[in-house]
């Protein structure tokens, strides 16, 4: 079965297959036979980046750029091995993530300080770093050529300070990483589709993930790639619910502030009864264990991504 999805103008989402089906998206552009590639999955995510490419008849030598969106692992783990298969490739990276691509050493050691030992070995094996003169530093407003298709980096922190957007000129989508929620496939209701924030995993700041959202929505764009799970509609709407949504998580959180050793345990109680209400507000019919479920990942790295920042506002 392929794992490709196919949209207009040369988009196309590749399913990472990083953990579960529909999880995670790798978006591929296409323009005059020139490939570029929106985040990476993890090392596992290759191959079928390998296979969707031969699918779509696209040589590895036409792969001119690697982009990440920011380095979490998830985003960023297949990044030195696939960089091995695109021979002409450059890495596009925020200047913070740089060097964290060269030698992915600390970046390995936080990833074990979230997830542990077992499951960062299990989930991303061996990160590869990257020859640093392959990788150009995606400054703000760093605007990079595809084929005469011009694609727009902007400094989009609040999920991470390492985090950009990707304005595709040619369309006014964007590819937006974790700065513009979570929309899973499975929560779509009557047409409609549902996000929620992730302030994971230790960055999150909701004033600047605001101004992202804000900077984002200047653009007018008409649709965004979000990596879990890509293309989201309704844009206006999304981005009102997304702003309201910021701020529930953040006073959330702020109620928790002085529960010691519960606190965490706390927030992600409270963010699992606002995910129940905001679905059964949107109308959606799934299971409230159902829900919980696909959620349960991004309530517990919420809740830490909350507690992260309750730390750094004392």
């Amino acid at each position: 079965m392929s794992k490709i999805t196919r949209y207009d103008h040369g988009i196309f989402a590749i399913d990472a297959d990083y953990v579960r089906p529909k999880l995670a998206a790798i978006h591929l552009i296409v323009e005059n036979g020139r490939a570029a590639l929106v985040d990476t999955g993890c090392n596992d995510s290759v191959p079928i980046v390998l296979l969707a490419l031969d699918e779509l008849d696209i040589p590895r030598q036409n792969v001119d750029y690697v982009i990440l969106t920011h380095i979490h692992l998830d985003h960023a783990g297949g990044a030195g091995l696939m960089m091995q298969q695109f021979p002409n490739a450059r890495l596009v990276v925020h200047p913070r993530g740089a060097r964290h691509m060269a030698d992915p050493s600390r970046l390995i050691e936080g990833t074990v300080g979230v997830y542990g030992a077992e499951a960062t070995s299990r989930l991303y094996g061996e990160v590869l770093p990257i020859d640093v003169n392959r990788i150009v530093e995606a400054t703000h407003e760093l605007c990079i050529d595809l084929a005469g298709r011009q694609l727009l980096c902007l400094d989009t922190p609040g999920h991470a300070k390492h985090h950009i957007g990707i304005v595709d000129r040619k369309t006014g989508h964007i590819f937006t990483g974790d700065i513009f929620g979570v929309s899973y496939r499975e929560l779509d209701t009557d047409g409609r589709q549902f996000v929620f924030p992730t302030t994971t995993p230790v960055q999150f700041d909701p004033e600047a993930m605001h101004v992202s959202i804000d900077l984002l929505m200047s653009y007018r764009p008409q649709a965004m790639y979000l990596t879990h799970y890509s293309r989201l509609l309704d844009v206006p709407r999304q981005a009102t619910e997304l702003r309201r949504l910021v701020d529930a998580h953040a006073n959330i959180a702020l109620g928790e502030k002085n529960s010691g050793s519960e606190r965490n345990e706390k927030i992600r109680q409270g963010l699992a009864l606002l995910l129940l209400e905001e679905t059964a507000s949107f109308g959606c019919r799934l299971p409230q264990e159902e829900i919980l479920a696909i959620h349960d990942n991004d309530l517990t790295l919420n809740a830490q991504g909350l507690g992260v920042w309750l730390d750094s506002i004392k």
